[in-house]
C-alpha cells in the first residue's frame, strides 16, 4: 500500500459498503474530496446524503450525475504530465533567458512577498480567479500552498522572479503531492513587459526538475485557461479530464 493509499477516505453507503475513496482537503471553504475514485455500486446518492457542500473532484462521469442532482461547477480541468526521463528538457532550457533586470531566486520567501504578483495573475475574469478577499486569497490559498499544507511540500527546483528592486513578477511552485511531482501554481504579473515570462520560467524549472532526478511532473489545468496550449508546447500531455463540483 502506498502512503497516498493510505492517506485516502473512504466513503460507505447505507449498507456499509465503500462506494467512494478520496484525498481530504480544504478547497474555497468546502470540504474537498479530490481525487474521487468510484470502489462501489452508485456513490452518487451516498455523496449527496453524506457530503454535503463539499467540493468533490472526480471523473467528468461521476460529476455530470452530481450535476443531474443538482450540484455546481465549480472546475473543470485537464490533467497533464510531462516525461523528464523519456524525453529530457532540451540543454539551453537551464539557461533561458527571463528578460532584462529579472533574476530566478529560490521559492522560500514569506507569501506576504509573493502574494501582489500571485493575485495580479488571476484576475477576476481568470478561470482560475479565487473569489475571496485578498485576505482569504492569502490566507487560505497562497500560504498554505507555499507552506506545503495542501499540495505537499515545495521541491527545490521550484522558483521565483524577481525584477531589479527584488520585487517578485512570477513563479512556478512545484510540490511533492504524496510522491508525485505537481505543478501547483505559475503565473506572472500579467502587464505586457512580462508577456512569455511564465513559459520561459517554466522551462529552467522543468530542467532543474530533471536535474534534480524527478522523471515526470504533473498538473491540472482550467478548461478555460489558455495556458493549456503553453504547457502542449513544452511537452506536456494530456492524461485525463475531471470535474470538480460542489454537493449540494
Amino acid at each position: 500500500m502506498t502512503e497516498s493509499d493510505e492517506q485516502r477516505q473512504t466513503l460507505t453507503n447505507g449498507q456499509g459498503m465503500p462506494v467512494l475513496t478520496y484525498l481530504q482537503g480544504v478547497r474555497e471553504g468546502h470540504p474537498w474530496a479530490d481525487l474521487a475514485e468510484v470502489v462501489g455500486p452508485d456513490p452518487v446518492e451516498s455523496i449527496v446524503a453524506g457530503m454535503s457542500g463539499w467540493a468533490v473532484s472526480g471523473s467528468v462521469e461521476l460529476g455530470e450525475q452530481l450535476l443531474r442532482h443538482g450540484a455546481r461547477v465549480m472546475r473543470h480541468a485537464h490533467e497533464m504530465r510531462r516525461d523528464l526521463a523519456a524525453c529530457p528538457p532540451p540543454a539551453d532550457w537551464s539557461s533561458h533567458a527571463l528578460g532584462n533586470g529579472l533574476r530566478a531566486v529560490p521559492c522560500d520567501l514569506h507569501a506576504d512577498a509573493v502574494f501582489s504578483a500571485w493575485r495580479a495573475a488571476f484576475p477576476v475574469d481568470h478561470p482560475d480567479h479565487h473569489r475571496g478577499s485578498d485576505e482569504e486569497a492569502l490566507n487560505e490559498r497562497l500560504a498554505p500552498m507555499l507552506a506545503g499544507s495542501v499540495l505537499g511540500p515545495v521541491l527545490p527546483c521550484s522558483a521565483l522572479v524577481v525584477d531589479e528592486t527584488d520585487r517578485v513578477v512570477a513563479g512556478a511552485i512545484i510540490t511533492d503531492r504524496d510522491g508525485l511531482p505537481w505543478i501547483a501554481d505559475v503565473f506572472r504579473r500579467p502587464e505586457a513587459l512580462y508577456a512569455g515570462l511564465g513559459a520561459n520560467l517554466l522551462r529552467r524549472v522543468l530542467s532543474d526538475a530533471a536535474a534534480d532526478g524527478l522523471a515526470d511532473v504533473s498538473l491540472v489545468v482550467s478548461d478555460a485557461n489558455p495556458a493549456r496550449r503553453v504547457y502542449e508546447k513544452l511537452g506536456f500531455q494530456l492524461t485525463g479530464t475531471s470535474l470538480t463540483v460542489v454537493v449540494p
